[in-house]
């Protein structure tokens, strides 16, 4: 499947912004199952834009603005081709042990609550590691309200759990939590979800990945329990 994908983000400032730096992470990796075809990012102002890699292998473009600025739209374009590989992903960049993974953040701090919904899911005995994390990421989902009022960008995976409620954001912070709890590398996904029958959209998606033995990088969307 190709998927064409067009947004623009716009800020606008109370007062002229004296300079603007940003660092843009909009441009996808390709992997097994994603080839970039074309990806261009603009901004309807005199900027500059640089390229570089961070240290877990995402592009960045380094935005810089060194004049008064009351207005700024940044605008990305680009054409996709996908497989479907049920969630696995292969081929990707990879600059970190996956060891890095089990390491907490101050948004995925388990708490009481995270641990006891992690140890309650139970597959049975014999089920396999990947049946587990299905188990969990259905378990956020029973237990969070698709919710875009209660949330910000700076509630954690514990409160937006009490919460019972948040947006994909919150939804992928608890997996990611709940995940590592149990003893799986996981991490936090940025992108963007095809939504059949919508074209347009207000916002970009987030979702979880954890590292299965054997297996690799599985994405798990608690969000759309998909």
């Amino acid at each position: 499947m190709r998927i064409a994908i067009a947004y623009s983000t716009t800020y606008r400032y109370e007062a002229p912004a004296r300079a603007i730096l940003q660092l843009l992470r909009v441009t996808p990796r390709p992997h097994e199952g994603q080839q970039v075809v074309r990806w261009r990012v603009d901004a309807d102002a005199d900027v500059r834009l640089r390229w570089s890699e961070d240290a877990f292998g995402n592009i960045v473009h380094a935005l810089q603005i060194e004049r008064p600025t009351e207005e700024l739209t940044v605008s990305v374009r680009g054409e996709i081709a996908t497989e479907d590989r049920a969630g696995v992903v292969l081929g990707a960049i990879e600059r970190l042990p996956i060891e890095t993974y089990l390491r907490t953040t101050h948004l995925t701090q388990a708490d009481a609550r995270i641990v006891a919904l992690a140890h309650d899911c139970d597959p049975g005995e014999g089920a396999s590691r990947i049946k587990r994390l299905h188990e969990v990421m259905h378990a956020v989902a029973d237990t969070m309200t698709f919710d875009t009022e209660a949330t910000g960008v700076g509630v954690t995976a514990a409160q937006a759990l009490e919460l019972g409620r948040g947006v994909c954001q919150d939804h992928a912070h608890v997996f990611v939590s709940a995940a590592r709890t149990l003893g799986f590398p996981a991490r936090y996904v940025s992108g963007h979800l095809l939504r059949h029958g919508e074209i347009r959209q207000q916002a970009a998606h987030a979702w979880g990945e954890a590292h299965v033995a054997g297996l690799g990088w599985v994405g798990f969307d608690p969000a759309n329990r998909q």
